[in-house]
């Protein structure tokens, strides 16, 4: 017998995320988290909130010396 996917409550989805739970529950409505209703209440597998979280993470930036988005320098009247 395969275990049972572990599901999270809309609430328990806002915890992890530190959002809102109205948040949550629109990111779920729009499509960007994928859930499942069941009866009147949402519930989301584990591995579509890891799919989520993993969708934003980004890479580091290159800080290098042809960094021009760097702070830019004043010049000072002397």
């Amino acid at each position: 017998m395969t275990p049972s996917p572990t599901l999270y409550t809309v609430r328990e989805i806002a915890d992890t995320l530190r959002i809102h739970p109205r948040t949550a529950y629109r990111l779920i409505q729009e499509g960007k988290i994928r859930g499942i209703k069941v009866g009147s209440q949402w519930r989301v597998p584990e591995s579509s909130l890891l799919e989520y979280i993993e969708s934003g993470l980004q890479a580091p930036r290159n800080k290098g010396k042809d960094d021009k988005k760097g702070p830019k320098q004043l010049k000072l009247p002397i």
